[in-house]
């Protein structure tokens, strides 16, 4: 991110300085690099320096750095009385920065910079914007009934599978329910009803997969890591190989949305345009997230034991009683008594 300089303003704390440094041209970034992702590991990387620095706010490389990233250099903030200000549009620039400091081919999105990549300062945010949050006002009397409808059948074919096989996956069938759920959410049919079938996970996967390989690692060990590093990180993966997969998912969405593509030509965005930003914002946004944090919701309350099920099972079925039905309402309700929960 790039930030701007301290305002003059008076204030009761002295400014400092932000501690951390970069390192030598090229070479600062690689050590970075390597133990961000081998030597140390994400969270041991962050820890020592804030240990090391006395902060929670330094500057340091983040990958994935040379040859691919033009400008590792970063100030990372690790705390949450600061994280406020990366919403600061006077402060924080957002040119190109999703996916931190790497910027994948434009050819993976139809050519276009997807609304995600845009500073709110450009034009074309705006409109997007508007199209993204009409479309899903719209959709809000859908949300609710739809992922319910997509929890159920997850559930039951989950049971189906433990009766027969005596273990169930969960993990791929909940991929499966979370795409079909966003593409039915937008394009108002089953993705099995169309060219896709059941292919529609294995593809943004693979089109995810591409575009976010200079970030990721596999975890291997001795000299192998090197290689990893160097083939990862040295040219991005090109996206020829992805390429009549992601036509064929454009085309699904395309042929399926047509009153959401409307929409978006009443706000003058071209209806091609708009289908990719579709696709962006339903594989890499909405189904993205979901692959990775259903799972994960699910695997540490099932950690959690008895005891909280049976506290999470009766603060549910108190509020959905009370207030009639599951509703935004409830939801928020919920959120709240959590909330004053905590606090207590």
């Amino acid at each position: 991110m790039k930030m701007s300089p301290p305002s003059e303003e008076t204030s009761e704390f002295s400014l400092k300085s932000i501690p951390g440094d970069y390192g030598l041209p090229f070479f600062g970034a690689i050590r970075d690099r390597l133990d961000y992702f081998y030597n140390q590991g994400r969270d041991e990387f962050f820890s020592t320096r804030v240990q090391k620095y006395e902060s929670t706010i330094f500057k340091t490389n983040m990958p994935p750095g040379p040859f691919i990233a033009k400008n590792p250099k970063v100030i990372a903030v690790l705390d949450a009385v600061s994280f406020p200000v990366l919403f600061d549009t006077s402060k924080v620039e957002k040119y190109n920065v999703l996916d931190g400091t790497f910027f994948p081919s434009v050819s993976f999105t139809g050519g276009y910079r997807a609304c995600a990549y845009l500073d709110p300062s450009e034009p074309k945010h705006t409109s997007l914007k508007c199209f993204f949050m009409s479309t899903l006002a719209s959709k809000h009397s859908d949300f609710i009934p739809l992922f319910r409808a997509s929890l159920s059948k997850l559930f039951i074919n989950i049971e189906d599978e433990i009766v027969s096989q005596k273990k169930a996956n969960f993990n791929k069938p909940s991929e499966a329910m979370s795409f079909d759920f966003v593409f039915r959410l937008f394009g108002d049919k089953d993705s099995s009803d169309t060219k896709l079938g059941s292919e529609g996970p294995a593809i943004v996967n693979k089109w995810l997969a591409l575009q976010l390989a200079p970030l990721a690692t596999l975890g291997l060990s001795k000299y192998f890591k090197y290689l990893e590093d160097i083939f990862l990180r040295t040219f991005p993966l090109p996206f020829i190989f992805v390429k009549s997969d992601y036509n064929k998912l454009y085309d699904a969405f395309y042929a399926s949305s047509s009153s959401v593509l409307d929409k978006a030509e009443s706000l003058g965005i071209k209806r091609d345009e708009a289908c990719h930003n579709l696709v962006f914002l339903a594989g890499f946004n909405a189904f993205g997230g979901m692959k990775v944090w259903f799972p994960t919701l699910i695997k540490w309350v099932g950690k959690a034991g008895e005891k909280l099920h049976g506290q999470l099972a009766h603060e549910i079925r108190t509020v959905v009683k009370e207030e009639g039905g599951v509703t935004f309402q409830v939801l928020d309700k919920m959120i709240l008594t959590k909330s004053l929960f905590l606090k207590l």
